[in-house]
């Protein structure tokens, strides 16, 4: 394939899957919007006003870019998942593998489909969020770049996720047991800085704590980890989850079966 044919096989993917989540809108895009301005009135309002500021600015602000990074990990995740499965228990993959299209392209089809939505939910409820609170954005570069390789990597972790699961219920089991712990343990509602040194160690395995805390300081300046550090941490992961996707696409894990 020329590069005009692969653009337009690329393009092609990417338009299905923002046209898929776009005409479920109720679905995919109200439902999170919803959710979070919950989050905002109860948390930060309600439990907020009694807490005061934390980090040297008020819990509102504070839990603002960890439930807009929330917002972005779940739908970029939910996705690519749902996505990709539906199309491996229809059998229309098979039709997609076995066409000329190269395997990184079609997994960067799905990928991107991911980012759009993660991106596009996370706008929805920065959006939403001015009406509860003002936000500034610190630094352009460290907050962009954390949105786009965060919701990367959970577009990732949802094509592994789907490309395993066997049934519709198994691409929920990721997102309950273990995206929601590590996403509620990962400094979204408090400062990691105000944990026993125990658990400031203990929260540091936790790679959302990294994503939390750069997009932080991107809005407010205000980090708990080394901004370097976590964007380098979340970057390298992101390479090793898109080369165990790339494999099992090209051995066709669960496709063949």
């Amino acid at each position: 394939m020329n590069f005009s044919q692969l653009r337009t096989a690329l393009w092609t993917l990417v338009v299905k899957e923002i046209r898929r989540f776009m005409r479920i809108w109720p679905q995919t895009l109200l439902p999170p919007a919803i959710t979070m301005s919950l989050y905002f009135v109860i948390f930060g309002n309600l439990v907020g006003s009694r807490i005061g500021e934390m980090g040297g600015f008020s819990y509102m602000q504070f839990i603002v870019p960890g439930l807009i990074m929330m917002a972005i990990i779940t739908n970029s995740y939910a996705n690519v998942s749902s996505s990709f499965f539906s199309a491996k228990f229809q059998k229309s993959i098979e039709e997609l593998i076995m066409s000329p299209v190269p395997l990184h392209l079609i997994l960067w089809g799905y990928v991107i489909g991911g980012v759009c939505r993660g991106v596009l939910v996370g706008l929805i409820v920065t959006l939403m969020s001015l009406f509860f609170t003002q936000l500034e954005i610190y630094n352009f570069f460290v907050t962009i770049y954390t949105v786009i390789i965060t919701s990367l990597l959970f577009s990732l972790g949802g094509f592994i996720n789907a490309v395993y699961a066997k049934s519709f219920d198994d691409i929920s089991i990721i997102p309950t047991f273990v995206l929601t712990p590590l996403t509620y343990l990962g400094g979204v509602f408090y400062a990691i800085s105000a944990l026993s040194p125990f658990w400031q160690n203990l929260s540091l395995i936790n790679p959302i704590v990294y994503m939390v805390n750069a997009f932080r300081f991107g809005i407010l300046g205000h980090s708990d980890v080394n901004v370097s550090f976590s964007l380098g941490i979340v970057t390298l992961c992101c390479l090793v989850l898109y080369a165990i996707a790339y494999h099992l696409l090209a051995r066709g894990s669960g496709m063949r079966e």
